[in-house]
Protein backbone atom coordinates (compact mmCIF):
# COMPACT_ATOMS: atom_id res chain seq x y z
CA UNK A 1 0.00 0.00 0.00
CA UNK A 2 2.81 2.40 0.88
CA UNK A 3 4.57 1.65 -2.41
CA UNK A 4 1.36 2.24 -4.38
CA UNK A 5 0.81 5.58 -2.65
CA UNK A 6 4.39 6.59 -3.39
CA UNK A 7 3.88 5.72 -7.08
CA UNK A 8 0.68 7.75 -7.25
CA UNK A 9 2.36 10.79 -5.67
CA UNK A 10 5.25 10.42 -8.13
CA UNK A 11 3.02 10.22 -11.22
CA UNK A 12 0.86 13.06 -9.95
CA UNK A 13 3.85 15.39 -9.87
CA UNK A 14 4.14 15.52 -6.07
CA UNK A 15 7.56 13.95 -5.82
CA UNK A 16 8.20 13.11 -2.16
CA UNK A 17 11.84 14.22 -2.27
CA UNK A 18 11.11 17.69 -3.62
CA UNK A 19 11.82 19.34 -0.29
CA UNK A 20 15.23 17.72 0.02
CA UNK A 21 16.32 18.10 -3.60
CA UNK A 22 16.15 21.80 -4.46
CA UNK A 23 17.99 21.33 -7.75
CA UNK A 24 15.28 18.88 -8.90
CA UNK A 25 12.49 21.33 -8.15
CA UNK A 26 11.67 22.30 -11.76
CA UNK A 27 9.19 20.33 -13.86
CA UNK A 28 11.98 19.51 -16.33
CA UNK A 29 13.92 17.65 -13.64
CA UNK A 30 10.75 15.95 -12.42
CA UNK A 31 10.11 14.48 -15.86
CA UNK A 32 13.74 13.39 -16.14
CA UNK A 33 13.42 11.65 -12.78
CA UNK A 34 10.24 9.95 -13.91
CA UNK A 35 12.03 8.50 -16.91
CA UNK A 36 15.00 7.40 -14.80
CA UNK A 37 13.07 5.43 -12.17
CA UNK A 38 9.57 4.71 -13.52
CA UNK A 39 10.49 1.18 -14.58
CA UNK A 40 11.98 0.52 -11.15
CA UNK A 41 8.89 1.81 -9.40
CA UNK A 42 6.50 -0.25 -11.51
CA UNK A 43 8.52 -3.41 -11.10
CA UNK A 44 8.98 -2.86 -7.38
CA UNK A 45 5.23 -2.94 -6.80
CA UNK A 46 5.18 -6.67 -7.46
CA UNK A 47 8.74 -7.66 -6.57
CA UNK A 48 9.77 -9.40 -3.40
CA UNK A 49 12.93 -7.33 -3.01
CA UNK A 50 12.15 -4.18 -1.06
CA UNK A 51 13.46 -0.88 -2.37
CA UNK A 52 13.07 2.08 -0.05
CA UNK A 53 12.29 5.63 -1.09
CA UNK A 54 15.91 6.40 -0.26
CA UNK A 55 16.94 3.79 -2.87
CA UNK A 56 14.71 5.48 -5.46
CA UNK A 57 16.32 8.81 -4.61
CA UNK A 58 19.87 7.43 -5.13
CA UNK A 59 18.93 5.69 -8.38
CA UNK A 60 17.19 8.78 -9.75
CA UNK A 61 20.25 10.92 -9.08
CA UNK A 62 22.54 8.27 -10.58
CA UNK A 63 20.42 8.02 -13.72
CA UNK A 64 20.52 11.76 -14.30
CA UNK A 65 24.26 12.02 -13.56
CA UNK A 66 25.11 9.14 -15.92
CA UNK A 67 22.52 10.01 -18.56
CA UNK A 68 20.85 6.58 -18.53
CA UNK A 69 17.46 5.14 -17.58
CA UNK A 70 18.02 2.69 -14.72
CA UNK A 71 15.65 -0.26 -14.74
CA UNK A 72 14.73 -2.56 -11.85
CA UNK A 73 16.82 -5.44 -13.25
CA UNK A 74 19.96 -3.30 -13.71
CA UNK A 75 22.98 -3.47 -11.42
CA UNK A 76 21.98 -0.66 -9.06
CA UNK A 77 25.19 -0.80 -7.05
CA UNK A 78 27.26 -0.29 -10.22
CA UNK A 79 25.26 2.74 -11.35
CA UNK A 80 25.19 4.44 -7.96
CA UNK A 81 28.92 3.88 -7.41
CA UNK A 82 29.83 5.01 -10.95
CA UNK A 83 27.75 8.18 -10.60
CA UNK A 84 29.69 9.17 -7.50
CA UNK A 85 32.91 9.33 -9.54
CA UNK A 86 31.61 11.58 -12.32
CA UNK A 87 33.43 14.91 -12.24
CA UNK A 88 36.49 13.63 -10.37
CA UNK A 89 39.65 15.22 -11.83
CA UNK A 90 42.22 13.23 -13.77
CA UNK A 91 45.53 12.49 -12.09
CA UNK A 92 48.05 10.03 -13.47
CA UNK A 93 48.54 7.23 -10.94
CA UNK A 94 45.59 8.48 -8.85
CA UNK A 95 43.17 6.20 -7.01
CA UNK A 96 40.73 8.56 -5.31
CA UNK A 97 38.01 11.09 -6.11
CA UNK A 98 40.63 13.80 -5.57
CA UNK A 99 42.35 12.53 -8.72
CA UNK A 100 42.22 9.28 -10.66
CA UNK A 101 43.44 7.81 -13.94
CA UNK A 102 41.60 5.32 -16.15
CA UNK A 103 42.85 2.08 -14.58
CA UNK A 104 42.62 3.56 -11.10
CA UNK A 105 38.92 4.26 -11.73
CA UNK A 106 38.18 0.74 -12.95
CA UNK A 107 40.11 -0.73 -10.00
CA UNK A 108 38.19 1.31 -7.44
CA UNK A 109 34.75 0.64 -8.92
CA UNK A 110 35.45 -3.08 -9.28
CA UNK A 111 36.73 -3.27 -5.72
CA UNK A 112 33.58 -1.60 -4.35
CA UNK A 113 30.93 -3.19 -6.59
CA UNK A 114 32.32 -6.66 -7.35
CA UNK A 115 34.95 -7.13 -4.60
CA UNK A 116 37.48 -7.93 -7.32
CA UNK A 117 41.04 -6.64 -7.45
CA UNK A 118 42.14 -5.62 -10.93
CA UNK A 119 45.72 -5.02 -12.07
CA UNK A 120 46.99 -1.44 -11.87
CA UNK A 121 47.48 -0.57 -15.57
CA UNK A 122 45.01 -0.71 -18.44
CA UNK A 123 47.37 -2.96 -20.40
CA UNK A 124 47.65 -5.43 -17.51
CA UNK A 125 43.88 -5.44 -17.08
CA UNK A 126 43.52 -6.18 -20.79
CA UNK A 127 46.14 -8.95 -20.81
CA UNK A 128 45.57 -10.57 -17.40
CA UNK A 129 42.22 -9.82 -15.83
CA UNK A 130 39.48 -10.68 -18.30
CA UNK A 131 38.06 -12.75 -21.11
CA UNK A 132 38.00 -10.77 -24.36
CA UNK A 133 34.77 -9.62 -25.97
CA UNK A 134 35.20 -8.48 -29.56
CA UNK A 135 31.65 -7.41 -30.40
CA UNK A 136 30.16 -4.39 -28.71
CA UNK A 137 26.73 -5.99 -29.02
CA UNK A 138 27.85 -8.67 -26.52
CA UNK A 139 28.82 -6.21 -23.79
CA UNK A 140 27.05 -6.45 -20.45
CA UNK A 141 26.80 -3.94 -17.62
CA UNK A 142 30.11 -3.73 -15.80
CA UNK A 143 32.25 -5.17 -18.59
CA UNK A 144 35.59 -3.46 -19.13
CA UNK A 145 36.07 -1.62 -22.42
CA UNK A 146 39.56 -1.21 -23.85
CA UNK A 147 40.96 1.23 -26.39
CA UNK A 148 44.13 2.02 -28.19
CA UNK A 149 45.35 5.60 -27.86
CA UNK A 150 47.30 7.78 -30.31
CA UNK A 151 50.50 6.92 -28.45
CA UNK A 152 49.91 3.22 -27.72
CA UNK A 153 50.14 1.84 -31.25
CA UNK A 154 48.15 -1.39 -31.47
CA UNK A 155 48.37 -2.05 -27.75
CA UNK A 156 45.88 -1.15 -25.04
CA UNK A 157 46.27 2.37 -23.74
CA UNK A 158 42.92 3.17 -22.09
CA UNK A 159 40.13 1.42 -20.15
CA UNK A 160 36.63 2.21 -18.97
CA UNK A 161 33.52 0.40 -17.72
CA UNK A 162 30.46 -0.29 -19.86
CA UNK A 163 27.18 0.94 -18.37
CA UNK A 164 24.30 0.41 -20.80
CA UNK A 165 22.77 1.80 -23.99
CA UNK A 166 26.20 2.20 -25.60
CA UNK A 167 27.60 4.35 -22.78
CA UNK A 168 30.70 3.85 -20.68
CA UNK A 169 32.38 5.66 -17.81
CA UNK A 170 36.11 6.43 -17.86
CA UNK A 171 38.74 8.86 -16.64
CA UNK A 172 39.68 11.18 -19.49
CA UNK A 173 43.09 12.84 -19.25
CA UNK A 174 41.56 16.14 -20.42
CA UNK A 175 38.09 16.06 -18.81
CA UNK A 176 38.33 13.88 -15.72
CA UNK A 177 35.73 11.18 -15.06
CA UNK A 178 32.99 11.37 -17.67
CA UNK A 179 30.42 9.23 -19.47
CA UNK A 180 30.86 8.87 -23.24
CA UNK A 181 29.28 7.01 -26.14
CA UNK A 182 31.14 3.96 -27.43
CA UNK A 183 30.02 4.75 -30.96
CA UNK A 184 31.21 8.34 -31.01
CA UNK A 185 33.62 8.93 -33.88
CA UNK A 186 36.64 9.18 -31.57
CA UNK A 187 36.06 6.04 -29.49
CA UNK A 188 34.91 4.01 -32.48
CA UNK A 189 38.24 4.78 -34.12
CA UNK A 190 40.29 3.53 -31.14
CA UNK A 191 38.09 0.61 -30.01
CA UNK A 192 40.13 -2.48 -29.09
CA UNK A 193 37.87 -4.94 -27.25
CA UNK A 194 35.63 -5.51 -24.29
CA UNK A 195 36.57 -7.67 -21.35
CA UNK A 196 34.62 -9.70 -18.80
CA UNK A 197 36.62 -9.90 -15.59
CA UNK A 198 37.48 -13.34 -14.22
Amino acid sequence: MRRAAFLLRFIGGKFPFAGSLPFFAGRKWLHALCLAVMAALLSACSAKTHLTERDYHALARAGITLGVDIDYADNHKLFVEASEWVGAPYRYGGNSKRGVDCSGLTRQIYKKVYRKRLSRSSREQYENDCRRIRRKSQLQQGDLVFFRTPGSGRKCGHVGIFLKDGKFIHASSSRGVVVDELDSSYWRKYWLAGGRAF
